[in-house]
């Protein structure tokens, strides 16, 4: 009888040995990814400039002309998971639709009762890529990692990382 080792794959900070892998695999630690966080009066605000830092990443936002629009819908009710549908829609679309982004807009459904519901309308204008635009760094997604929305000093800010 065989007794197989059950492999773990090892905890972030903690350096892989040839003990902790299959044969031919191996762990390296990476920096790679950026953090990007929104500042605004709102928590839309906030969404919209979160959206702006992590696309001026990618191209100078000021070069982008409005020469395209894209509308669309989501529904999350908890905040964090909104600033993370809301980018990567906000890439899934632009990536579909061959686009480069620079201006955003979203705003929330009220809810009977003066509350503040889950159902959200994104906007956002922009231009097809062209050769005078300047690529920046490509970022693939916005993740859960450091997500965070909040309310702090009068202002909400919304973060996380995104995957480049």
């Amino acid at each position: 009888m065989v007794r197989r080792r059950r492999e773990k794959a090892p905890s972030k900070g903690v350096r892989a040995s040839a003990g902790d892998r299959p044969a031919g695999c191996a762990y390296f630690e990476h920096d790679a990814d950026f953090g990007v966080a929104g500042r605004g009066p709102t928590i839309e605000a906030a969404f919209i400039q979160a959206a702006r830092a992590m696309f001026a990443l990618m191209l100078d936002l000021d070069a982008v002309r409005d020469h395209e629009h894209l509308a669309f819908e989501f529904e999350e009710t908890d905040l964090e998971l909104a600033l993370v549908v809301w980018l990567n829609r906000l890439l899934a679309e632009a990536r579909r639709n061959e686009l480069a982004l620079g201006r955003f807009a979203l705003r929330r459904d009220a809810v009977p009762g003066g509350t503040v519901g889950g159902q959200w309308h994104g906007e956002a204008w922009g231009q097809r890529w062209s050769g005078r635009l300047a690529r920046g760094t490509e970022v693939k997604g916005a993740t859960l990692t450091m997500l965070s929305v909040r309310r702090q000093a009068g202002q909400w800010e919304a973060r996380c990382v995104v995957d480049v």
